[in-house]
């Protein structure tokens, strides 16, 4: 896959997540091509979209995929939306580099 779905920004990355809700599991379930060119972090968590449920659960799993606390990854675009701008706070090499193995199927399940 050509472009990573993520770009380094002030003080961190900026990602896009397509995310599933009520997806049976939370996990990263790898990189997809999107139809304008661009490709997403595909994601699926256990929560329902209610009472934003859905959006924390991405949130911890992001955190956890990418190596940093909860309190580092923030929802910045698409909060009611499938596809969202998710920024994660740190040092942007380190955390692309957990992304590409959490994306690539080695760690990017969550219990």
């Amino acid at each position: 896959m050509g472009t990573r779905p993520w770009v380094a920004a002030a003080g961190g990355l900026v990602v896009l997540v397509r995310l599933t809700p009520k997806g049976g599991r939370d996990a990263l379930d790898g990189v997809a091509p999107l139809a304008d060119g661009r490709t997403a972090l595909k994601a699926r968590v256990r929560a329902a979209p209610s009472d934003g449920a859905a959006n924390a659960a991405l949130v911890r799993l992001i955190a956890q995929a990418a190596g940093v606390a909860a309190g580092h990854v923030a929802i910045v675009g698409g909060a009611a939306s499938r596809m969202k701008r998710v920024k994660i706070a740190g040092d942007p090499a380190a955390i692309a580099g957990a992304l590409e193995k959490a994306a690539s199927g080695r760690g990017g399940r969550a219990a």
